[in-house]
């Protein structure tokens, strides 16, 4: 995965939490949450969807640090008992595990309240990009609804298609729309802005899929988080109702959608292409 805005993505991320002044608590554990590593999958497609569309990454800044500290709150409130009861996050210790359950409930709503405020120091399209992170983290919230609680529409019945609509919402909906806001923060046209969707689409559903497979077949150890744990809990995924090879079938589907949706772009999409086959095949 290209690690070129890392640099700026770490740098707009310690700015939002050291510019709040957070009551002490609250200060070390969102350090503790938003700081301490991961891939950064969705500033890094902000950023890299914003110069595909013709901006520079400066412009789309604000939104990919927005959207990382979205993920980072969902990720810590996913992880309480009363969720998914997750111990290990990354390699260590979940958020209510390292301090203690309510500075995990108060550090996830920080986050969020930070991201709201970020987004809209946009300096083009504040208003559009901070309507689409606040719709994509209440669809991502509606999927954790159904994924935990299992309650669906009475006409849906089938299993797979109750799956994909947990996994576009509670995983896609964050990286379709990390996909539209680096479009917004290029102004980019209805067309361009219609391909980065359908490409955040796919990779959003792709990307979830994959984490079914790894869930399955890979170790703790490895993965830095508890492994089969889904199938523990009974958790609708893709192995486990249309097995591995299914599954790997419909990853490999979707990265040839996600790059067909890129085909028009040019050389500036080359870094969006490399991410879908480097997310294609990543291991962990």
């Amino acid at each position: 995965m290209d690690q070129s805005f890392l640099g700026i993505i770490e740098a707009g991320l310690q700015a939002a939490i050291e510019s709040r002044n957070l009551a002490p608590a609250l200060d070390e554990a969102t350090r503790y949450a938003l700081l301490g590593g991961g891939k950064r999958l969705r500033p890094i497609l902000t950023l890299q969807s914003c110069v595909a569309a013709g901006g520079s990454p400066a412009d789309a800044l604000p939104a990919a640090v927005s959207l990382e500290c979205v993920h980072a709150f969902s990720l810590v409130h996913d992880d309480l008992p009363a969720l998914d009861n997750d111990d290990l996050r990354r390699g260590q210790a979940t958020v209510h595990r390292a301090f203690s359950e309510s500075v995990a409930i108060l550090a996830g709503d920080s986050l969020l309240c930070i991201a709201a405020e970020v987004v809209l120091e946009s300096p083009r399209n504040a208003t559009l990009i901070a309507k689409e992170v606040l719709e994509a983290t209440r669809l991502m919230i509606d999927g954790q609804s159904y994924d935990t609680e299992g309650t669906f529409r009475a006409d849906l019945t089938d299993e797979e298609a109750r799956l994909r609509l947990i996994h576009r919402l509670k995983t896609g909906a964050l990286i379709r729309a990390a996909c539209r806001c680096g479009g917004l923060a290029a102004d980019a046209d209805p067309v361009v802005l219609d391909r980065l969707d359908r490409f955040g689409a796919a990779l959003g559903l792709m990307f979830q899929i994959v984490d079914d497979v790894l869930d399955e077949t890979q170790t703790t150890a490895h993965l830095g988080k508890a492994g089969g744990k889904d199938r523990a809990a009974g958790k609708r995924t893709f192995p486990a109702i249309l097995g591995l090879d299914a599954s790997r079938a419909e990853i490999a589907r979707l990265a040839r959608v996600a790059r067909d949706e890129l085909s028009s772009m040019g050389p500036i999409a080359d870094p969006l292409r490399e991410l879908v086959d480097f997310l294609a095949f990543r291991t962990n």
